[in-house]
This record gives C-alpha cells, sequence and structure tokens, in this order.
C-alpha cells in the first residue's frame, strides 16, 4: 500500500491517539472538538476496546453510538483509525465460551476481568473475531471518517489449552511430515521422549525441569504462525468489504511472540507501539532502537508510530512522567526514523477503570496543563512537517535480528542466564546510536549489499542459508562483526559440531571455537589491549584469523579473544567476550571509521541526534535531536521547519528539522 494514500487524506502526517467516546458525555465531546483542533489532532483511533457495547449480545449489534461519533469527528476534520475489538471479549462471551478463556502453562485457566482474556486458537473465539470484523467493515467500509483499519490491539496473549495443542499439532504435521521426523528433529531419544503417536505431543507447559527445547522453539514459531493466521481472517473479511489500508499494532520492546518479518509482508502499513523503559538519554536510545527496527521490518518504507505515552517512561516498577520537551523529541524521534506521524494512548485520561493512571494527551488536570501545552506544540511542529510524507531513512549499517534466534536463546538449559537476546540486540543498536549514525535491522538471509557494515550481537541459531549469506557478503566487500555463542545451532537446535560457529561462517571468520567458558558472576578479565570483559569467554584458534586482543590469564591466557579475517574482498570480525561499554564502544567506532561510515552531521557533541529523511525527488531533510542540558552550536546553519527561520544553535532539549542542500 502506497502510504501516500494515507498522509494524503490527512493532508500531512498523521498526529492524534486513541480516543475512547464512550467513556464521556456529550458537554466532554463538545470540548474535545475544540481542543482537538486547537492541539491539530487529524487521526483517531477508535473502538480498540468497545466489543461489549458494539456486540452486546450475540449477534446484535449497536452501532448507533459509534455512527454518532465517526460523523462528528469527520465533520471536525478528524479522520479515524477504525479498529476492531477483539482484544478484550465482553462478558458475555466468555460465558458462553469457557473454554475460550486463556490457560497458562500451570494448567490455570484465567478468567474474564481484564484485556487480552481469549484464547486465539478456541474456534468460538476465531468465528466471534471474523464476525465483528465483517459486521463493522459492512457498515463502516466507505465511511468518509475512516482512513485507516486497525485490526486487534498488541498481539501478545498466549494460550496453551486443549485448543492450542490439537491447533499445534496439526502445525507440527504439516512442518515436519511424519513423527520420525519430529523425533529427529526434536531429539526425542533424550529423556525418553520418543512420541508414537500424533495425540503424545503437548504444548510446552509447565514440567518437572527443563522443556524440550526443540518443542519450545517450534511451539514459538507455532503461535507466531497461528497468530498471524488469526489476523490475516481479520484483514481478510474486511478487504473484501473496504478499500482502506489495514494494519494491526505491534509491540516491540520485550514482547517476542510474532515473526516480526512475517507481520510486516502482511499489513498494509507497519505500525508500532513504543513505551520507553528508562528515563533521560536511555528514553531517547530506546526510541531509537524501536523506530529502526519498526522501519526495518516495513522493508525501508514509511510506517507508523500508532501509540506512545504522553508522559509515561516505565522503570524499575514505577511510571515516571517526561521531562520538559521530552514529548516533542520523542515524536520527532520516530518521524526522524520514518514514522508518518505520532499518535498516542490515549486522548483523554481515563477517569475510572484499569488505566485511568495511564497518562494521555487531556490530563486528569485538563487542557490548562503542561502536558496539554506540549501536547498542542508537539501538533503544531508535526502539522509544520507535511512536506516529509512519504520521505525514507537511508542506513548503512545493520544489526542482524532473527526471531528463530530470539526464540531459540529462550529455552531452558543454556549454559548462562546471562545470554540476554534483546540486551545484545539493544546493546549493538545503542554503539551505533552514540557514534551519531542510524541503524538498520535485518534478517541473516536478506541481502546485505548495501550495508558497509554488520554487526551479528546473538546468533546462537544460524541456518545455513544465513551462514552462507554472511560468508557471500563479506567475501564481497562487507565488513561483519560476530559476537560470541553465535552459530552454535541450526534451525532444529542441533549443535554444530566439528567446532563452531557454523562451517560457512567459520571460513568467513577465520576461526574455529572449541570450547565455550563463561565466566563467574562478576569475574573481570583484562584483554592484551587494555579492554575490560566479563560474563563470557571461548577458547577459539585462528585459521587465518589476525589475533587483535588476546586474554591475559588463566588457561586461555595467550588466546585468541578478539580477531580480524581479510576474506574475499572484506573483513570478517570476531568478538569470543563481552566488553565493558567503553570497550565495546570503541570497538564499534572503530570499525564504523574503517567501514567508511560518517553521521550525517559530523562535529556534533554526544547527546544530540542527527537523521535523514530522503524524497524520492532528491530532497533531504535533517532531524535533530538535542537531549543535552546545554547549547549545541550547528557545524552549519539551516533553515528550520519548526520555526520557519534561520538556525545556527540547538538549544538545550531541543529540536529542529532542516532543509538539507
Amino acid at each position: 500500500m502506497d502510504i501516500r494514500r494515507l498522509t494524503d487524506r490527512l493532508g500531512g502526517l498523521a498526529f492524534g491517539g486513541d480516543y475512547n467516546p464512550e467513556q464521556w458525555d456529550e458537554q466532554v465531546w463538545k470540548q474535545d472538538d475544540e481542543l482537538m483542533r486547537r492541539a491539530r489532532v487529524n487521526l483517531t483511533t477508535v473502538g480498540v476496546f468497545s466489543w461489549a457495547l458494539l456486540e452486546p449480545e450475540e449477534g446484535r449489534y449497536d452501532f448507533d453510538w459509534l455512527d454518532a461519533h465517526l460523523d462528528r469527528l469527520h465533520a471536525n476534520g478528524v479522520a479515524v483509525d477504525l479498529a476492531t475489538p477483539t482484544a478484550s471479549p465482553p462478558p458475555w462471551f466468555t460465558l458462553a465460551h469457557p473454554d475460550a478463556l486463556p490457560v497458562r502453562p500451570d494448567g490455570t485457566r484465567l478468567t474474564h476481568g481484564s484485556r487480552d482474556t481469549y484464547c486465539l486458537t478456541a474456534p468460538a473465539y476465531r468465528r466471534a473475531a471474523r464476525r465483528i470484523a465483517g459486521a463493522l467493515a459492512e457498515r463502516y467500509g466507505n465511511h468518509p471518517a475512516l482512513a485507516l483499519w486497525h485490526v486487534h490491539n498488541e498481539y501478545v496473549t498466549l494460550c496453551l489449552c486443549d485448543h492450542t495443542a490439537a491447533a499445534f499439532r496439526v502445525w507440527l504435521r504439516a512442518r515436519h511430515g511424519s513423527l520420525d521426523a519430529l523425533n529427529e528433529a526434536w531429539g526425542t531419544a533424550f529423556w525418553s521422549q520418543h512420541y508414537t503417536v500424533w495425540e503424545q505431543i503437548l504444548p510446552p507447559r509447565a514440567t518437572q525441569w527443563h522443556k524440550n527445547p526443540g518443542q519450545a522453539l517450534d511451539f514459538s514459531r507455532f503461535w507466531s504462525d497461528e497468530t498471524l493466521a488469526a489476523y490475516l481472517e481479520q484483514r481478510d473479511a474486511i478487504r473484501v468489504r473496504s478499500d482502506r489500508p489495514v494494519t494491526t499494532n505491534l509491540m516491540l520492546p520485550g514482547y517476542q511472540n510474532l515473526d516480526l518479518w512475517a507481520f510486516g509482508r502482511e499489513v498494509d502499513l507497519v505500525a508500532i507501539d513504543h513505551y520507553p523503559g528508562a528515563p533521560g538519554v536511555d528514553a531517547a536510545a530506546h526510541a531509537a532502537f524501536d523506530a529502526d527496527r519498526a522501519r526495518s521490518i516495513a522493508a525501508g518504507a514509511p510506517w507508523l508510530l500508532m501509540e506512545q505515552g504522553t508522559s509515561t517512561v516505565y522503570a524499575g516498577g514505577r511510571v515516571l512522567a517526561k521531562e520538559p520537551g521530552e514529548i516533542l523529541r520523542h515524536s520527532l524521534a520516530h518521524i526522524a526514523r520514518g514514522s508518518e506521524g505520532a499518535l498516542f494512548f490515549q486522548w483523554r485520561q481515563s477517569r475510572a477503570g484499569a488505566e485511568q493512571w495511564h497518562s494521555a494527551m487531556v490530563p486528569h488536570a485538563g487542557p490548562d496543563s503542561r502536558t496539554f501545552r506540549e501536547v498542542t506544540a508537539t501538533g503544531e511542529a508535526v502539522a509544520r512537517l507535511g512536506e516529509l510524507a512519504g520521505s525514507t531513512v537511508r542506513a548503512e549499517v545493520a544489526v542482524l535480528h532473527d526471531s528463530d534466534a530470539w526464540w531459540a536463546m529462550r529455552v531452558d538449559g543454556l549454559p548462562s542466564s546471562e545470554l540476554d537476546y534483546l540486551a545484545a540486540l539493544r546493546r549493538a543498536h545503542r554503539a551505533v546510536w552514540d557514534a551519531g549514525l542510524t541503524a538498520d535491522f535485518a534478517h541473516p538471509e536478506h541481502d546485505l549489499s548495501r550495508y558497509r557494515l554488520v554487526l551479528a550481537p546473538a546468533l546462537f541459531l544460524l541456518t545455513d542459508t544465513g551462514a552462507e549469506n554472511l560468508r557471500r557478503y563479506v567475501a564481497a566487500g562487507g565488513t561483519l562483526l560476530v559476537q560470541y555463542f553465535s552459530g552454535m545451532v541450526d534451525e532444529r537446535l542441533h549443535t554444530r559440531l566439528g567446532g563452531y560457529p557454523a562451517a560457512p561462517l567459520r571460513e568467513a571468520l577465520g576461526i574455529r571455537v572449541e570450547e565455550y567458558r563463561p565466566l563467574r558472576q562478576d569475574e573481570q578479565l583484562t584483554l592484551s589491549d587494555g579492554s575490560t570483559a566479563g560474563s563470557w569467554s571461548e577458547s577459539l584458534r585462528t585459521e587465518g584469523a589476525e589475533t587483535l586482543a588476546a586474554y591475559t590469564h588463566g588457561m586461555l591466557a595467550g588466546s585468541p579473544a578478539l580477531t580480524r579475517h581479510d576474506f574475499g574482498s572484506g573483513y570478517g570480525w570476531y568478538l569470543s567476550t563481552r566488553l565493558d561499554d567503553t570497550g565495546y564502544a570503541a570497538l564499534v567506532g572503530r570499525l564504523l571509521t574503517e567501514a567508511g561510515v560518517a553521521p550525517e552531521l559530523p562535529g556534533l557533541p554526544p547527546g544530540v541526534e542527527a537523521v535523514a529523511r530522503h524524497a524520492p525527488d532528491g530532497r533531504r531533510w535533517l532531524l535533530l535531536l538535542n537531549h543535552r542540558d546545554d547549547v549545541v552550536p550547528l557545524p552549519r546553519p539551516g533553515h528550520d521547519l519548526l520555526t520557519d527561520g534561520p538556525l545556527r544553535e540547538l538549544p538545550p532539549g531541543g529540536c529542529a528539522v532542516l532543509r538539507a542542500h
């Protein structure tokens, strides 16, 4: 789908958020109309949690109230992202279909009383979801307010009930073909797990000790496929009745129940929710991390920030408020990296219910508040950036990201609890971000030829195809950094025998790992180049590679810790330990320099982002975000779209969008 259909309809970039008018009365609706105009809202998400009102009993719909609100929003110049409400089934549904309530790994069946209380595999739930999606599309498919369809909300709920077990077995038959093949893939000769009939196979429920890793990995794959199938059922029910684009909001940070690459291929527009997990500059880095992931899932096309907390930062069991200026900076951080706007959850802060303390664009204090004044300023800023619509972001660095590798590192029995896929991914991206650069994410089997540097921070699982692709990338002139515990297993979670990593990758790296040696907790190593490392080490030998840093004590004294191999026209680097933050940043900085990757605006100090968006006609914009507390002079002045004037310096916490030449 050409996203210009959406931005043309909106008259520029999107700005707004979830709107739940059913929580309020007519007096508040009238105020909402005026405040939305003041804040320059042009898109609202409606109906996400409205199933109980839209279908008060099975098969009987009440759309009159929604008709009135869509008509009112349209009259006020606000377009609608209409959601299917299937993330929160109504009480009548769970009373009629108790088998559609989700079951935890320990067998506990949950009860109604919260959101996401459903089993995705229950036939009754799937029928009801298709039915409400089709009914909404029949009613509103051509409504003049409608700009976008929003299927479900944050597909993250797991269930391990008997419906899931039956569906899992169907999926396994299709994947493996026979029990013999499944037994071989799962290594069931170990611990007397050999299966003789399909009915013996269950989801990975709570058990005595370690679960079978092949079973756990296949279940993650199955659940992602099942979730995608559920999305496609609703999408297709909508498409036969409406020509508006269809999407769902992906929840990116630590929820990894989905193959994001697969969803990216099926949605008309990639949309994400983002809530930072740390305050200050870490929150800015988190925004960049998820924005770069979203753009990559969208294959470089523009995408949309569907949700963010207006003044919400999660940190260690507390919900912190954003500092002054961060509403604008966080919004522009996503727009800088390709989002076609900035939406929030939600428009008006609820006065009752489970999320009454979740921040909103209009807080409990009302419009006479710092939050709403900053929301209004952000809306005015976004409205000035309409010329950026449809432009894209280019990166010369990629971080490898594979859902299978992530799921594989969650199985039981790995040699260290510190093997954290998300943390490794974040760390690699953060090193690039701290260096003032933008990174893409890529799958190990993607075409990597456009990247000067590729970082592989946690490729525990690597297919033969992926290993060969990385070998070709290096041979053709790329620079690749592979980090410890990578290429250890294939797609069945079978260990690579004869030395790690996978053979084609070993060839590109010029090394052979013989033994992995996790370190004791808090144990620190000093390498021969003076850098400090911890957590992990490996015994390896070079097979053509040059040793750049070696271990200095213990049984590994003198053994390679960091190597580089001239292979073909490129360089394969291998890091067999976990450098401290300073050493890791220095290594990534060295690789960036040697690969010839430079910031968009050289000369800026740390804590200032500079990201470029490029239009097909050659126009270019530079978005600058100052996360520092001091004034930052610009290496060269420019015309700022936010102020419509010349700009020579960024104020503390300031932002700018420059037309670049």
